[in-house]
């Protein structure tokens, strides 16, 4: 059976289309579509994109030790569960969620004690209970065992797990931690639940591969392909005994999720057209063009420019902070202004692209709390260029440049009120001045030799190499040439790497920069600590050593830890003083450039109501359509078949 569906996922790949070549069968009298070799109808099935592509190796599901993207298909949006949610958008109710959680988080008077307590009649798929008794084993089991996804921040913090009883927990922590319960606070990904019947039965749960996997989700594990192009899932027939049974009814949902490698943005647009893929993961925005004129119901986020769904998560050249010469932050500044942000707008995005300075994403509720406020510290900001002159790189026009650069060729799609730009495109960036660039490098200890290329003062040569995506994530992929070239420019030695999984890269600190994104926030709440503490010194590895968390730059700051500790000791929902310590981040890290932010990840998510109809959007905002996205499992709340 698994060697006839991959006939149908190399017709895909090269026809884009899952039934083309004899790819599908009629079901008999009733003339139901079949998906040949999983024998699943095609109007219960909802198919969507992987954005990982092929998954290597296919049979690994331990979410819990090591990166995979067998994650993202389908495994952690439909099949893992969480003890809390959070919505980057207005959530089906409200943007918090308390899943496998009865309550929120309780906090003792000083933040050293966090209780939790858990809901009762929530089952694994294969019908054994969840308890405390897995909670305390997630906890307990990855901080005694080095290189689990957890070992870090668990040690770093708990003291001791007690069990108080089958659905209480008590964590007693080393020292004030307010912002613990978010390791287990879904936003996007977080630490999910581990069957403690299973895994304490492995003798090595780092190299488990947890295949079959069960679920604590609404749906199981019905097949795979064994070269890793697609995944296969299935309601369970006990879907009222999961945590999304609360919210609401999965009568209706898709008997069955078929999570696939959909090939190049131009496969991915023949196969929405012949109503084959239903939910695009992103996709170069010529393609979104093609499908909203020529498929009626293809439908974006937005229903017209910039048409991706602005997900909470930063694009930035991730900067390896202790390689020589990118450990001088003049250095990294020169490289800030020496790109043109109007073309790396233009040629990833065609102008959808939404611009910011700081650290942050301009999404959500980001620009009102953040950018907003701190405009005019931007507008103020000067950098000392070492020949005695003082430089504002701050360009306040840098949206509006994009945008009339973006009208030569789109016309009329792109706003042109002030408001609307800056809604879409953002607001400032970097001005784009080589001259300026120059003098930092040379303060920095840099020269130009007889070719024009940048060095060192001792004549070695400085080279970077920048990795950014393969054409699964297009405008990235376009986003990291752009980036090259205009310090290619500068005469900087600069080369393009191209791939489908940095880990080998990134965690033992073996690059110069990543194009991709680091900083991600909540969405739904204004605290940085989503991604901030990832950033503190206790978290810090050497170069050589894996690094699992968000600093694979390997950036130090005194503030920064400063500000983390400050911000465990207040309570997360105190906005006021959240917001005073990001913003105050947010000053130490543009001094330091020590990554280059650039824009909001915008997804050209396309989802196809051929077969199935409730999609959101921003008129319906109930959830983040990316579908690789954990909170994305709410779609199967609402999602309902159109009866083609």
């Amino acid at each position: 059976m698994m060697k006839k569906l991959l006939v149908v996922i190399l017709v895909l790949a090269l026809c884009g289309t899952l039934f083309a070549g004899g790819g599908a069968q009629r079901g008999g009298a009733s003339g139901v579509q079949m998906i040949e070799g999983a024998n699943v109808p095609r109007n219960q099935t909802l198919i969507l994109e992987n954005p990982g592509g092929r998954c290597n190796p296919p049979d690994y599901f331990n979410r819990w030790s090591g990166w995979n993207n067998t994650y993202q298909s389908g495994f952690q949006q439909i099949a893992l569960d969480a003890l809390w949610y959070i919505d980057p958008d207005a959530g089906v109710d409200g943007v918090w969620e308390n899943a496998l959680a009865a309550e929120n988080p309780i906090y003792n008077s000083d933040f050293t004690q966090l209780t939790v307590k858990l809901r009762s009649g929530i089952y694994w798929s294969d019908g054994v209970e969840f308890t405390a008794d897995d909670l305390i084993y997630t906890i307990e089991a990855q901080m005694k065992t080095p290189g689990m996804a957890y070992t870090g921040p668990f040690n770093a913090y708990v003291n001791r797990v007690e069990k108080v009883n089958n659905y209480e927990v008590k964590i007693y922590m080393k020292e004030p931690n307010s912002r613990f319960h978010t390791n287990f606070l879904i936003r996007w990904g977080a630490c999910f639940i581990m069957p403690k019947h299973i895994f304490e039965k492995q003798a090595d749960i780092t190299t488990f591969k947890f295949n079959p996997p069960i679920s604590l989700g609404p749906y199981t594990l019905k097949d795979y392909d064994p070269q890793g192009n697609w995944y296969l899932w299935e309601k369970r027939s006990d879907w009222q005994r999961t945590s999304l049974a609360r919210l609401g009814s999965l009568e209706q949902a898709p008997k069955y999720a078929m999570y696939i490698a959909a090939g190049t943005s131009d496969v991915k647009v023949m196969s929405q057209q012949q109503h084959q893929l239903d939910v695009i993961h992103d996709m170069a925005p010529e393609g979104v063009i093609t499908l909203k004129r020529t498929n009626p119901t293809s439908k974006t986020w937005f229903p017209n420019f910039p048409w991706g769904h602005p997900d909470p998560t930063q694009v930035a050249c991730v900067i390896n902070d202790e390689r020589p010469g990118l450990n001088n932050k003049d250095v990294r500044w020169a490289l800030a202004l020496s790109l043109d942000i109007t073309r790396l707008a233009i040629s990833s995005y065609r102008g959808a692209m939404t611009i910011s300075a700081l650290a942050v994403p301009p999404t959500g509720m980001y620009p009102e709390y953040y950018h907003t406020p701190l405009e005019q510290y931007l507008k103020d900001y000067t950098l000392d260029l070492g020949d005695g002159t003082r430089f504002k790189p701050y360009n306040t026009e840098a949206a509006i440049n994009i945008a009339n650069e973006a009208r030569k060729s789109l016309g009329d799609m792109v706003p042109t009120s002030s408001a609307d730009i800056k809604k879409y495109v953002g607001a400032g960036w970097w001005k784009y001045d080589t001259a300026a660039a120059t003098k930092l490098m040379q303060k920095g200890g840099m020269r130009k030799n007889a070719r024009g290329v940048w060095e060192f003062s001792d004549g070695k040569p400085f080279k970077i190499s920048v990795i950014g995506q393969t054409d699964n994530e297009p405008s990235q992929n376009r986003l990291a040439a752009m980036v090259v070239e205009c310090w290619k420019e500068f005469g900087i030695d600069a080369s393009l790497n191209v791939s489908s999984d940095f880990s080998p890269y990134t965690r033992p600190g073996d690059f110069d920069v990543y194009l991709q994104w680091n900083i991600e926030t909540w969405g739904g709440h204004p605290d940085l600590s989503y991604f901030l503490p990832y950033f503190h010194s206790n978290q810090y590895v050497p170069i050589g050593e894996p690094q699992y968390g968000r600093n694979a730059g390997r950036w130090k700051s005194p503030q920064t830890d400063r500000i983390i500790d400050q911000m465990t000791q207040i309570n997360m929902d105190d906005i006021d003083k959240s917001v005073e310590l990001g913003q105050q981040w947010l000053k130490v890290a543009l001094d330091d450039m020590f990554e280059i932010p650039i824009c909001s990840y915008n997804v050209f998510t396309v989802m196809d109501e051929w077969y199935w109809t409730g999609y959101p959007d921003i008129n319906n905002p109930y959830t983040d359509p990316v579908p690789n996205w954990a909170n994305s499992r709410y779609m199967y709340l609402k999602l309902k078949p159109t009866g083609k």
